[in-house]
């Protein structure tokens, strides 16, 4: 695919992935496609299944104010996902299903070729950085990352939805979103 438009056509047209049927739709991307700034989640919850876009649930109102909190919103960055379909149940996603879904992330991130790269939670950063390493132990710490042809900065952080469950480590996620701000800034995005 030499486009994103040709991209969510060819994961439209993908039964590869045992998790498609049972999702609603294609949850392929949100945001600008133009921005500096990519997020990498886990997959689609039932929201995002039924709207068709990443984080537009309880965890996707929270990762809102906290890019608001740092001067951002979804025009400014480009949002997808390691898997576009919802897993039963909310579950996560399988490593066989994760590798079936990893080039078409790797594609996207490619085609949007974003100067920074965030990503959100355990499932999507160990998957992009091929570790068993927690995301408690990696967020925080920008890395450097290849991704098919794109190379760049990553910053792991928290999931959204973890920090709704556990509200102690919301602090973590603001040292993490002012170190984005900090990165912002320095690369004059």
């Amino acid at each position: 695919a030499t486009t994103l438009e040709a991209l969510r056509a060819a994961m439209d047209a993908y039964d590869g992935c045992t998790i498609k049927p049972r999702a609603t739709q294609l949850c392929f991307a949100d945001g600008n496609p133009e921005a500096q700034i990519m997020l990498v989640g886990e997959g689609p919850g039932e929201q995002e299944d039924k709207l068709g876009k990443p984080f537009v649930g309880r965890a996707g109102q929270l990762l809102d104010r906290m890019l608001g909190a740092i001067g951002l919103d979804r025009t400014k960055v480009f949002i997808a996902n390691m898997v576009p379909w919802r897993p039963p149940g909310n579950r996560n996603p399988t490593p066989e299903e994760l590798a079936l879904c990893a080039p078409f992330l790797q594609r996207q991130v490619e085609l949007v070729n974003p100067r920074l790269l965030v990503t959100l939670g355990n499932v999507p950063t160990q998957a992009l950085f091929e570790t068993n390493q927690g995301i408690t132990r990696m967020r925080g710490t920008w890395k450097t990352l290849n991704v098919g042809n794109w190379s760049g900065p990553v910053l792991p952080t928290l999931h959204p939805a973890f920090l709704l469950r556990t509200p102690a480590a919301k602090a973590q996620a603001w040292k993490d979103m002012l170190s984005l701000k900090q990165a912002i800034a320095e690369a004059g995005i």
